[in-house]
């Protein structure tokens, strides 16, 4: 089943060329870190995370599992908002959708972090598979939070003396406010990170994945839910839950607009949208 789904998505394949850099996936290693952080961090103008991320991530994993390529995603962290507090368990709407896909669809478990509570593991397990990435085992590191938190990990690949590696890394955007945003007045920006790297940092940035006014289109349908309406009458129940996560949103969107990196990875299409989902979703996704 995956090796047909992977040949059918690559038909739909095309490289996207941007900074100089083209993607084509061939089953590379996958990295991310997003943010979501629900709860609030009262030392920021903007106390609660960016929410659109509690239903990206089981949308965007749905993706990966789907492909079955649970194997190839090496790191998952989130809430990676540093110095933003810790929230319980009940109401941390990342863990929630993280741990979901982990029981739906069998990701290891070890490869997730929380970065309010295990911040330090977290960069370490991401510095160590930047730090491994060569041209023949090369690293895509989706960046759906901000920057910060991968600042930290490049300076410890750095310090482990591998900065080299970072050539066979191709990082993957579509947001200016993730690269260049700072919660704390001391955080680094994407600029930073490019310091340490230099020219050897691979960046492709695609267009941003929100287009709220036109529902059918991306990954953002504001507060038209009919889009998604196939995901809450669907057979399988991990999609049914996928749109269960998409409306805790607390401004009542229907907003997974990271997911389009995902889709875009995968794809080589940077114009997904709800309906692109379903038929790539089709039946639901078999374990």
């Amino acid at each position: 089943m995956r090796s047909y789904l992977i040949a059918i998505i690559s038909l739909l394949t095309f490289p996207f060329s941007g900074n100089g850099q083209q993607i084509t996936y061939k089953n590379q290693r996958i990295a991310c870190s997003a943010d979501g952080n629900s709860a609030p961090d009262n030392a920021y103008k903007w106390p609660i995370g960016d929410p659109d991320d509690w239903g990206a991530t089981p949308a965007s994993l749905a993706l990966v599992a789907k492909l079955g390529l649970q194997d190839r995603l090496v790191h998952y962290s989130y809430n990676n908002f540093i110095d933003a507090p810790a929230g319980p368990d009940k109401e941390n709407n990342m863990k929630i959708a993280c741990d979901g896909a982990i029981k739906y669809w069998d990701f290891p478990a070890e490869r997730f972090f929380d970065v309010t509570t295990h911040r330090e593991e977290a960069v370490r397990h991401l510095a160590v598979e930047m730090a491994k990435s060569t041209a023949d085992d090369p690293l895509i590191f989706i960046h759906a939070g901000l920057s910060e938190f991968v600042y930290q990990a490049v300076m410890e690949v750095h310090k482990m003396e591998k900065t080299e590696a970072l050539s066979h890394i191709i990082f993957l955007s579509h947001s200016g406010f993730n690269e260049n945003e700072r919660r704390r007045i001391w955080h680094r920006d994407w600029d930073d990170i490019k310091k340490i790297g230099g020219d050897k940092m691979q960046y492709v940035k695609i267009v941003d994945q929100n287009m709220k006014h036109v529902p059918d289109k991306l990954w953002h349908s504001g507060k038209d839910f009919s889009q998604w309406y196939w995901m809450r009458d669907h057979q399988d129940e991990s999609i049914r839950w996928i749109y269960e996560r998409i409306l805790v949103h607390p401004k009542g969107v229907a907003d997974i607009s990271d997911c389009g990196m995902f889709y875009f990875l995968f794809t080589g299409d940077q114009q997904g949208s709800p309906q692109k989902f379903k038929e790539i979703l089709g039946d639901g996704i078999s374990m």
